[in-house]
């Protein structure tokens, strides 16, 4: 399959340079016709089987499973956004005073707040790894930094597996052998990864981790993925859903009420994950994402932005390092001459989609991006370098 040659599967005009997925990825049009059947179905309620309340999610779970190496797909809970996965995990922690909860410097809000709620609740503390100032080699001193803030009062590190503003690396496999020295968990967020980069819940072996479903995943908004392993095999779920009790596929016997959760992560559940509108749209949404896989997404989006990342460089824009950022997602820090106002005013006028996040412009390209894409984007640049 040649995946810079599909740019067909999308409804994107040619006057519009969309270079935004990790804001809001368009959909295919497989995904804009499921949905559309799917809206159809429910105007015909008695034509949808009551095995459509869970065999679909099943099968949701197992594609899922499949893109982060997971053999055990009851380990996937369907849920509707990355905030209520995390909310799950914190949840289900219990922590000493003066325990400490590692972060990044400036994670995405979701991956940030229910961590406060959590030290504030029992004394703890949150440790807030900072981004080194240099601009030499700063991804891998971050690294380095992150290693040698979990120590022995660590309980948690929760963190992406790549800074959602500037694309930085991090190492999750270095992170993972650190807290298990010292008995932490590591709770991964894959919002801006997964799907677009490769990841391997064998290989990594986080606690959790948790997907929003609307970016690199290509679902509809109001989707989320999420596996929890075993340490919360047992724990408790934000709320009390009659599919996450055994024998839940019985319908004529849900008042016999059973006290027993179905095992693993099915417990976590969301109520209404049958949501058939939903449901149909992740399924074709992933079917292709497995296509493509995350190698090939990975390395066409490093192809067609080597060349923009070189010429951007040489503008005096700020890019992390080559070998510790992705290339899916990047963030770039403008030459200190740069007319911020002007250049918002010509990317809008010149159809041009990017994400300002912080200190960074975020660039975000996938297989319907093209060269041309990134050097529509230089061009405007260059039109307010002063």
């Amino acid at each position: 399959m040649d995946i810079s040659k599909q740019k067909d599967l999308f409804d994107i005009p040619e006057e519009i340079c969309y270079l935004n997925t990790a804001s809001l990825s368009p959909s295919f049009r497989a995904v804009e016709k499921a949905g559309i059947d799917a809206v159809l179905q429910k105007s015909r309620p008695y034509l949808i089987p009551s095995s459509d309340f869970f065999d679909p999610v099943i099968e949701l779970k197992k594609r899922f499973a499949k893109l982060i190496e997971l053999d055990e797909y009851e380990r996937i809970a369907t849920i509707p956004s990355a905030s209520y996965g995390i909310a799950t995990v914190a949840n289900n922690i219990k922590l000493n005073p003066g325990d400490t909860i590692v972060l990044m410097q400036e994670q995405f809000p979701s991956n940030y707040y229910s961590w406060k709620k959590l030290t504030d609740t029992h004394q703890a503390h949150l440790k807030i790894v900072q981004a080194p100032k240099t601009r030499t080699n700063r991804c891998r001193l971050w690294n380095e930094a992150i290693l040698d803030a979990i120590d022995d009062s660590t309980a948690v590190v929760a963190m992406g597996h790549i800074h959602w503003s500037s694309g930085a690396l991090f190492d999750l496999k270095a992170i993972r052998k650190k807290t298990r020295q010292h008995n932490a968990l590591l709770i991964i967020d894959g919002s801006q990864s997964v799907g677009a980069l490769p990841f391997s819940v064998k290989d990594i072996q986080p606690d959790a981790l948790i997907c929003a479903g609307y970016k690199w995943l290509f679902g509809p908004y109001g989707c989320a993925y999420a596996y929890y392993g075993p340490y919360f095999d047992n724990g408790e779920p934000l709320e009390e859903n009659w599919t996450n009790r055994l024998d839940s596929h019985k319908l004529p016997d849900l008042t016999q009420y059973q006290d027993t959760y179905k095992p693993f992560a099915n417990r976590y559940v969301m109520g209404e994950s049958g949501s058939f509108i939903h449901v149909k749209m992740q399924l074709e949404a992933l079917k292709q994402v497995l296509l493509w896989t995350p190698e090939a997404v990975q390395a066409h989006c490093r192809e067609l932005s080597v060349k923009a990342v070189l010429e951007l460089r040489n503008l005096g824009c700020y890019i992390e390092d080559d070998a510790y950022r992705s290339h899916h997602l990047f963030g770039l820090e403008l030459p200190d001459s740069v007319d911020l106002k002007a250049f918002k005013k010509a990317l809008s006028d010149q159809n041009i989609f990017v994400s300002f996040r912080g200190a960074y412009v975020r660039l975000s390209c996938h297989i319907f991006n093209t060269e041309r894409d990134f050097q529509r984007f230089i061009t405007c640049l260059k039109s307010v370098l002063t």
